[in-house]
């Protein structure tokens, strides 16, 4: 392969407290903690929206934000859902809570939650890089219509999801599985006789809202053709009348990898208008139904996970085992999908587990923090962590740990548990087992 050497002058555009680099649900929440503690913060993201997976890849709904009959998910997350449902952007099915949305109502609400704390917003701005000094980060380089520009922070937050800053400093990464979890593209129909769904609505605990009679039919027309590879069906509302967000397309990708993304998209996008026909064909509430669009990028389940400090095992995550340093809660059962054909591993959780502060940072890097999937976990653990929800809780405490920091200037690692837990609790976080 042959390398080009570059050398440039690159300007330092701006210097900030925080800079969390991720605006999908985890990062913008990030953001909104730090901002609210008196911190500068910048927020870069790669489109021209937030929201990440919920409104990029169309993943809904936003789940699970209670358990055995209690608010799980709480504080800056929970007053996302409440702004959201105030304009009518969201219906929350009780009492699993989770969140039925609209993806342009999330993008607006997120938006101006985090404009409202004064966080300064970089769109359609690609993360390519990071100065270090030692394992100190000092600034971070982004690609935009400007040219590559630097931004400087004394912290920084990566809610990139694949753990994007991160690799790109060094931090050591868990090991490669050999099968990942697959990538799915979603699609949503109109047209669609919602009243003929059964599992329009996800509000029972200790239920998998796969049709099973959708999977049926799937089998039978399987029998006579050859079919793309297919995962649960699982479908969802977005408020309006006949419309359906679908979740069935799946296939193995390291979507972390730029050739194996392309080819995934390609692969992906053809298999929907495959499953669309085969809907209309066969399934009577689809009738009737027409592509109304395909999700902008493929929804990712896993990719890579920091190596930090501690990695939540599935022992500990599904025992709910308590941690002094805990600072976030999961209540999503473990989800595993595979990636070379139809099953899934589904195992639901006795009560909400825990996520301890020291999965959040890898050790000897003094002033980063990881919100969201890339979080230090095993696959058990973050098979059920990686939704939503739970990566909104994980943002908040990641944005809550670098405010404490900006004052002193202390390292992550040393950051006051007791204060931390302290603000958290009080802006309404359950921690308590």
């Amino acid at each position: 392969m042959q390398y080009l050497t570059l050398t440039r002058t690159v300007p330092v555009v701006a210097d900030y407290d925080v800079v969390v680099c991720g605006g999908g649900p985890s990062g913008f929440i990030a953001a909104i903690a730090a901002a609210r503690l008196g911190a500068r913060t910048a927020l870069v993201e790669r489109l021209g929206f937030l929201g990440g997976m919920a409104t990029a890849s169309l993943v809904a709904p936003i789940s699970v934000f209670n358990y055995n009959g209690r608010r799980v998910i709480d504080g800056i997350p929970w007053e996302f859902i409440e702004r959201l449902i105030d304009v009518g952007g969201a219906r929350e099915e009780k009492p699993l809570g989770n969140i039925t949305f609209s993806p342009e109502k999330y993008k607006l609400v997120a938006q101006r939650m985090v404009l409202e704390a004064g966080v300064s917003l970089y769109f359609h701005s690609h993360l390519t890089g990071c100065k270090k000094e030692g394992n100190r980060l000092t600034h971070i380089y982004i690609d935009n219509k400007n040219g590559t520009e630097a931004i400087a922070a004394g912290y920084f937050i990566d809610c990139t999801g694949d753990a994007d800053l991160s690799h790109q400093a060094g931090v050591p990464m868990q090991p490669v599985k050999s099968e990942l979890q697959p990538a799915t593209l979603i699609f949503m129909l109109g047209g669609v006789d919602t009243g003929m769904l059964p599992k329009i609505r996800h509000s029972d605990q200790g239920v998998n809202y796969h049709d099973l009679d959708m999977k049926r039919i799937f089998e039978a027309v399987g029998q006579k053709q050859k079919l793309p590879l297919y995962g649960g069906p699982w479908y969802c509302g977005v408020l309006d009348e006949g419309l359906v967000l679908l979740n069935i397309t799946r296939t193995y990708a390291n979507m972390a990898d730029n050739r194996q993304a392309s080819q995934t998209e390609c692969l992906l996008r053809e298999d929907v208008f495959t499953f669309v026909e085969l809907l209309r064909t066969h399934v009577p509430a689809f009738r009737n139904a027409f592509l109304v669009m395909t999700a902008p990028q493929a929804g990712t389940r896993e990719t890579r996970r920091i190596q930090g400090v501690h990695t939540l095992t599935g022992d500990e995550y599904l025992e709910a085992t308590d941690f002094p340093d805990a600072v976030s809660r999961g209540c999503h059962p473990v989800d595993i999908h595979s990636a070379e054909s139809t099953n899934q591993v589904c195992k639901f959780l006795k009560d909400a587990a825990f996520v301890p502060y020291r999965c959040l940072i890898a050790p000897g890097y003094p002033n980063l923090i990881v919100g969201g999937r890339a979080f230090s976990a095993d696959g058990i653990s973050s098979a059920s962590v990686r939704v939503q929800a739970s990566v909104m809780g994980l943002g908040q405490a990641a944005g809550v740990a670098a405010g404490l920091c900006v004052p002193s200037g202390a390292d992550v690692s040393g950051v006051d548990i007791g204060q931390l837990r302290a603000v958290l609790t009080n802006w309404g976080a359950n921690l308590e087992k």
